[in-house]
C-alpha cells in the first residue's frame, strides 16, 4: 500500500505523545495511548423487511467512510421487534490505519462543527477501559452526502478504542486530537 499523508497522525506523533508523556510521566513512547480503530455502524430496523433501505444505507456509509460496510444480522429471533435468526439489521464498518485517522479528522474538523445545536461531546461516555462511543442523529452531516439524494434519515453509533488503560487517559488523547467535549 503507498504512503498517505495523514495530518492527524503527525500531530499525534508530534504534539499529543510529548504532551501525554509530560502529563502522565510515562517512560517510554509505546506506553502512550494511541487510536486502535473506529467502528461506525448503523443499526437499520427495516432493513429486515426492505434490502433497498440497506443496500442505500451501505452504499451512503462507504461513500463516508471510504470503505465497503459488512452487513450485520441477528444473531437471535426476538419475537416483539419480528426479527429472525440471520435477517440484516444492519451495516458496520472498521477503518484502521490511515483511514481510521482521516475519518476522525474528518469528523472533529468538518461534521462535529456542521451538526445542530451542538453543544460538545459527553465526557462521560467511556465504558472504563478507556473506549469513546457517541451517536450522530443523522448522516446529512457528512460533506460526501447529497441532502437531495436522501430518502431517509438514519442515524450512526461511532466508537473509538484506544489502547489507554484508564478513561482519563483517553479523554485526555481525545481533547489532544481536538475532539469538542462538554465541559462539566
Amino acid at each position: 500500500m503507498a504512503y498517505e499523508y495523514v495530518p492527524l497522525k503527525d500531530k499525534y506523533l508530534k504534539e499529543v505523545v510529548p504532551t501525554l508523556m509530560k502529563e502522565f510521566g510515562y517512560k517510554n513512547i509505546h506506553e502512550v495511548p494511541k487510536l486502535v480503530k473506529v467502528v461506525i455502524n448503523m443499526g437499520v430496523g427495516e432493513g429486515a423487511r426492505n434490502k433497498e433501505i440497506i443496500e442505500t444505507h451501505a452504499r451512503e456509509l462507504a461513500l463516508i467512510t471510504g470503505q465497503k460496510p459488512l452487513i450485520t444480522r441477528a444473531k437471535k429471533s426476538i419475537s416483539n421487534f419480528k426479527i429472525r435468526k440471520g435477517m440484516t439489521i444492519g451495516v458496520k464498518v472498521t477503518l484502521r490505519g490511515p483511514r481510521m485517522y482521516n475519518f476522525v479528522y474528518k469528523l472533529v474538523n468538518l461534521v462535529l462543527p456542521k451538526v445542530r445545536d451542538f453543544r460538545g461531546l459527553n465526557p462521560n461516555s467511556f465504558d472504563g477501559k478507556g473506549n469513546y462511543s457517541f451517536g450522530l442523529t443523522e448522516q446529512l452531516v457528512f460533506p460526501e452526502i447529497s441532502p437531495d439524494q436522501i430518502k431517509r434519515i438514519q442515524g450512526m453509533d461511532i466508537i473509538i478504542v484506544t489502547t489507554a488503560k484508564r478513561d482519563e487517559e483517553a479523554r485526555r488523547l481525545l481533547e489532544l486530537l481536538g475532539f469538542p467535549f462538554r465541559k462539566q
